[in-house]
């Protein structure tokens, strides 16, 4: 073991001579002062998220103090602010999300599995690869439209109009590209040799992409799945398009799950949105405590993923 250490410490000695030697003794300024750019950046970018966090914080006390996260939760719309609730936006949401996970994210990682692992390297699937980054740079208004014109009216027979479906349908083919991306990146990242080790004892090609290649580049690929779904939770621009509610509206207690696919729905930023355009200055605190709950909610999902990408990493 000493011997061991002893070389190690030899070698390094030697690529910091080799360096110094290389550099000709002379100090690198330009790096030193690329890299103090970046960590005065970094200061500056985070001092603002902390001023806007500890703003938002300080302008949502009254809500906290007033009436409790339980009560502010648990509430439903309404149009005086000391009734006002998120309750139907954040089961608005989680609808949404649904609807989002069960189409977006198995087409989008099935295309990259394709892409990846089946198509061929020619024109065709190049040009599929570009259109692909491109969409995933669209602004999120524009799907809105596409969401207004496409699954509201023309499918207005299958969607029921302004619903559920509409929006999950619009926000699953806003964060389509993003997942194929982020699943033909984790799918890219697994060395070829693990592929040719497959092939090499008569495994077929779905063999070797089920046992070898998905298990290890899960870890990628959950995390991009649900850091996916957290930027859908997000939106409202395009939810604000295909026709979710701004304004407090009730539905039995006893209604199917069919019945709140296709009836009135909202979202969390969709209230959030709507709250910060009201006259009253109570809203404003409301404004800052659905704020509050959304970004909690998102950095929860986001912690998940990361969890999920350690515990995976670790078995690989």
């Amino acid at each position: 073991m000493a011997a061991r250490l002893a070389t190690l410490g030899s070698q390094s000695e030697a690529t910091e001579a080799v360096r110094r030697a290389l550099e000709g003794g002379r100090a690198d300024w330009r790096s030193r002062a690329w890299e103090a750019f970046l960590v005065i950046s970094l200061v500056v970018s985070f001092f603002f998220l902390v001023w806007l966090l500890v703003s938002t914080f300080v302008q949502s006390i009254p809500v906290w103090t007033e009436r409790g996260l339980v009560d502010f939760v648990s509430r439903p719309l309404a149009s005086q602010p000391e009734n006002a609730g998120i309750a139907q936006g954040l089961f608005g949401s989680v609808l949404l999300m649904f609807v989002v996970a069960m189409l977006a994210l198995p087409a989008g990682i099935a295309a990259a599995i394709y892409l990846e692992e089946y198509a061929s390297d020619n024109v065709l699937s190049r040009t599929l690869n570009t259109v692909i980054r491109n969409l995933a740079g669209v602004p999120a208004v524009v799907y809105g439209i596409l969401g207004l014109a496409f699954f509201v009216l023309v499918l207005d027979g299958f969607t029921g109009g302004r619903t559920v479906i509409s929006g999950g349908l619009t926000l699953a083919v806003l964060v389509l590209p993003i997942t194929i991306i982020v699943t033909a990146e984790s799918l890219r990242a697994v060395p070829a040799s693990i592929r040719e080790a497959g092939f090499g004892v008569g495994a077929t090609r779905w063999e070797v992409i089920r046992s070898h290649v998905l298990p290890y580049s899960a870890p990628g690929i959950l995390t991009g799945m649900i850091l996916t779904l957290a930027r859908a939770f997000g939106e409202t621009a395009p939810l604000l398009l295909v026709g979710a509610a701004a304004t407090g509206f009730a539905q039995p207690a006893s209604a199917s799950i069919i019945d709140r696919l296709t009836g009135p729905y909202t979202s969390l930023p969709t209230i959030i949105y709507s709250w910060s355009r009201q006259p009253d200055p109570d809203f404003r605190s409301l404004t800052s405590a659905a704020i509050l709950v959304l970004v909690v909610v998102i950095l929860l999902v986001n912690g998940i993923a990361i969890i999920m990408r350690n515990r995976y990493a670790r078995k690989w």
